[in-house]
């Protein structure tokens, strides 16, 4: 159900799936003030009309109801899918990959034309669950046969992002913390303005091929120094006592107790955190011209005071 119509009949349509999380909700004033007309997708119309602007549309879908994707994609040049299912339980994988396929097949109907997509890094036959989905997601998007700009990252720094809203409630609650293997894992966080950044440039882009893109700040660090620096700009001293063993399962109540996630997503979340997720490939970098900042500036520029 669309709840308004296009006041720019002259512009490219483009639609923002997953308006209401967090990086979607950070990519709807740059496309608000692009050339684009923006349509965002949610299954609550109201909720995204509260968050836009009235030149904005708005239209009610859901991705696991292929009817729905009908008038969602009507007339859409590009589409951001960012769309995920991790607090949906154990049955996530499933149903993103079952999102996934129902939007690609209904955006070939629609003639869409690209789909710039931000999944996870990470290499290897022993990928956590989590990301997994995530590129298996990309992969249905891609073979869909339209154009698709995938973009893998790490940890998004950044205020009210998950992984950075989980490192603010451990640094502040926990003076001392016992710490699992996990913290030790090689990562390469970028800001997420730098993510809206590159999703933003992949609008533009001439060329018309599939891509696969990683992208990290030019630091690699562990989730330790991490929780370090954060402590470091707040000016706290904590102390990290390293065990050798905690399961995803005890991490995931560790997590569920003391930071804003569900054990749920805490389990998922360490799961992935096992995992190395640093950039490989600079292809990135060459295509896009973006320079990322570092991740103490991330850190710096996420605990700045939001203006009134």
């Amino acid at each position: 159900m669309t709840t308004s119509i296009n006041t720019h009949p002259d512009r490219p349509v483009v639609l923002l799936t997953g308006a209401t999380g967090y990086i979607g909700g950070q990519m709807i004033q740059p496309l608000q003030e692009s050339a684009w007309q923006l349509r965002c997708m949610g299954r609550s119309a109201g909720r995204l009309r509260a968050r836009v602007d009235a030149s904005t549309e708005v239209v009610e879908a859901d991705a696991l109801d292929r009817d729905s994707l009908e008038a969602a994609l009507r007339g859409v040049h590009s589409a951001f899918y960012l769309l995920h299912s991790m607090g949906e339980g154990s049955s996530f994988a499933e149903r993103e990959r079952l999102a996934a396929a129902n939007f690609a097949a209904a955006g070939r109907r629609a003639g869409l034309q690209r789909v710039i997509y931000l999944g996870g890094l990470g290499e290897g036959g022993d990928l956590s669950a989590h990301l997994t989905s995530r590129q298996n997601v990309g992969r249905i998007l891609a073979e869909s046969g339209v154009q698709t700009i995938e973009f893998r990252s790490s940890i998004i720094i950044g205020a009210g992002s998950l992984s950075f809203e989980i490192v603010r409630a451990l640094v502040h609650k926990l003076p001392v913390m016992v710490t699992p293997r996990w913290v030790s894992t090689p990562t390469q966080p970028i800001a997420i303005e730098d993510v809206v950044s590159y999703l933003m440039a992949a609008l533009a882009t001439p060329d018309p091929a599939s891509h696969v893109y990683q992208i990290g700040g030019p630091d690699v660090i562990t989730y330790g120094d991490l929780l370090r620096e954060y402590a470091r700009q707040m000016g706290l001293r904590r102390l990290m006592i390293p065990v050798p063993v905690l399961t995803p399962w005890l991490s995931g109540l560790w997590l569920g107790l003391i930071t804003p996630v569900n054990a749920n997503v805490g389990r998922e979340l360490v799961d992935s955190i096992r995992n190395e997720t640093t950039v490989h490939d600079q292809a990135a970098l060459d295509a896009f011209g973006i320079e990322p900042m570092s991740f103490k500036d991330a850190v710096g520029l996420a605990l700045r005071p939001v203006a009134p």
